[in-house]
């Protein structure tokens, strides 16, 4: 009798670009279709190259065994995601088949499967239904269930007055105490706080250690690396590795690494609305190389309309792990109107080596308008903090803090 629990083969999905799906329209669609009619605009819905389609996935097959824990890795609009819904029934692949052996629990959306107008402990019991729990069973696993998620005090709460952390917490706590045979995850765990993260990944390490199964999207490498046996690497919609997670990883993070040299302006590898868009970014110290310990300035050139934006930029280590970030926002910026957003460090804590930067812009509507990760890579040199030279040896950490040691007898 075979082992493997999960076979993917030559799943391909395609969408519609531009182009909602009006298979079944509402009454609201033909109602606004007929005021562009008479207001004399053109129907969009039609123009030409609507029909074009956007291949997320094209002819990915993988096969995974009981008990394996699987990473699926790359960059944002790689297909990862895609792959997730279409093992857990939510999309029907364009061609290709998907077969599962075993009931499979899946947290791939905040909320995914919640009312907003029903409260915690129902949205537990209408929740734990549609992932295939008896009411008997549901009964019997609440109080762990409520527990674990930490919203005791909500629980008779609409979830419409939820917190997205909230969300997350309960719909990670129901999914993973389904006891299933099959545990997939998405990368929603990325917005609970730390404290949590630990508990979900410790979760999934009970669940992989029990002999069941379970794959992991997340851009988290250090956290892949110590949780999974086996990763995939998919870009562009196909599969580009699959093997042991450190060398899968280590693939990927120079996949990175080389995009980076790209012309950021006409890099498509990106996310977002996309009205606005970092076309370029330097890092630089005006005195000479960026070095720990010196100055360092790292500007961000943005083409579009001028408005008020958030900026994010996140300093990520060799490893794949953030190490800082900055934030425009929690700085109070009095003007974000322009097109050059500039951060100076009077004296750059980092230790030597090899950083990345991922950028985003944020609206005032809080929509994401641009997204690109590794948009550029730097260096930084050995250098002296406080007259100190600040060394780059193994297990040290990123990061050296002026301090200073006072010994007495």
């Amino acid at each position: 009798m075979t082992d493997i629990v999960i076979q993917a083969a030559n799943l391909s999905k395609a969408y519609r670009l531009g182009v909602a799906n009006n298979s079944f329209p509402t009454l609201r669609d033909a109602l606004a279709s007929k005021r562009r009619g008479l207001r004399g605009e053109a129907d969009t819905s039609h123009r030409k190259g609507a029909d074009e389609p956007f291949w997320a996935l094209k002819n990915v097959s993988f096969e995974v065994h009981a008990g394996e824990v699987l990473a699926v890795i790359g960059p944002n609009g790689a297909g990862k995601s895609t792959i997730l819904k279409i093992l857990a029934n939510i999309v029907e692949p364009t061609s290709g088949r998907a077969t599962i052996h075993g009931r499979l629990g899946a947290l791939l959306e905040v909320g995914t499967g919640f009312h907003a107008e029903l409260t915690g402990r129902e949205n537990i019991y209408l929740n734990g239904a549609i992932l295939g729990m008896r009411r008997i069973e549901i009964n019997s696993k609440l109080d762990e269930i409520v527990d674990f998620s930490g919203v005791e005090p909500f629980l008779d709460t609409p979830v419409k007055r939820y917190s997205s952390g909230m969300y997350l917490r309960l719909a990670f706590a129901i999914a993973a105490h389904v006891n299933p045979d099959i545990l997939v995850v998405d990368e929603v765990l990325a917005v609970g706080d730390a404290t949590f993260q630990k508990k979900c990944i410790a979760k999934a390490a009970s669940i992989a250690g029990t002999g069941r199964t379970v794959l992991i999207v997340s851009h988290q490498m250090p956290v892949l690396q110590r949780l999974c046996t086996r990763a995939i690497l998919i870009d562009g919609g196909t599969i580009q590795a699959d093997g042991p997670t450190q060398d899968v990883v280590r693939d990927y993070l120079q996949t990175l690494e080389a995009r980076a040299g790209t012309d950021l302006s006409v890099r498509s590898t990106r996310t977002g609305r996309g009205r606005l868009r970092v076309v370029g970014i330097e890092v630089f110290n005006e005195m000479g190389p960026v070095a720990s310990g010196q100055p360092a300035t790292f500007r961000l050139q943005v083409d579009g309309p001028r408005e008020t934006l958030q900026c994010l930029v996140t300093i990520i280590d060799d490893l794949g792990d953030p190490v800082t970030s900055f934030d425009s926002r929690e700085h109070s910026l009095h003007d974000r109107h322009g097109e050059v957003y500039t951060v100076h460090v009077d004296s750059l804590m980092l230790r030597p080596g090899r950083y990345r930067i991922d950028v985003a812009l944020v609206a005032d509507d809080r929509v994401v308008e641009d997204h690109v990760e590794t948009a550029a890579v730097f260096d930084v040199m050995p250098g002296l903090l406080d007259d100190r030279p600040v060394s780059a040896q193994p297990g040290f950490g990123n990061v050296s803090f002026p301090h200073r040691w006072v010994v007495r007898k």
